[in-house]
């Protein structure tokens, strides 16, 4: 199973800038997809990005794209999410993922969270206007 611990949460005001971490542990050759996830109250989970770890493919939210980007650190096996422009509506718990797959996984990932099976607890990001 892989373990995962997020990190770099905060509070900022609205064009602000902040960068999660994740730190990856438990690899396996199961895992093809790592993502970024978030959850405001009342809310379904919904993807913001993921890192395909055999392609370094990345793949966003439309909300995101332009303002955030994810990348992977291979030798801390970290996992980062930097997010730029933040706006009030970024307000979330965010959670790292990471997918399982039993025999040749995807080529691409997706950003559905039913399919990852790993989950970090999160971290608060804020966004005040």
């Amino acid at each position: 199973q892989v373990q995962l611990v997020e990190s770099g949460g905060g509070s900022v005001q609205a064009g602000g800038s902040l960068r999660l971490s994740c730190v990856v542990s438990g690899y396996t050759d199961g895992t093809y997809c790592l993502g970024w996830f978030r959850q405001a109250p009342g809310k379904e989970r919904e993807g913001v990005a993921a890192f395909h770890v055999r392609r370094s493919g990345t793949y966003y939210a439309d909300s995101v794209k332009g303002r955030f980007t994810i990348s992977q650190d291979n030798a801390e096996k970290t996992l980062y999410l930097q997010m730029n422009s933040l706006k009030p509506e970024d307000t979330a718990m965010y959670y790292c993922a990471a997918d399982r797959w039993v025999g040749r996984g995807p080529t691409s990932c997706g950003l559905k969270a039913y399919g990852y099976g790993d989950w970090g607890q999160g971290t608060q990001v804020t966004v005040s206007s």
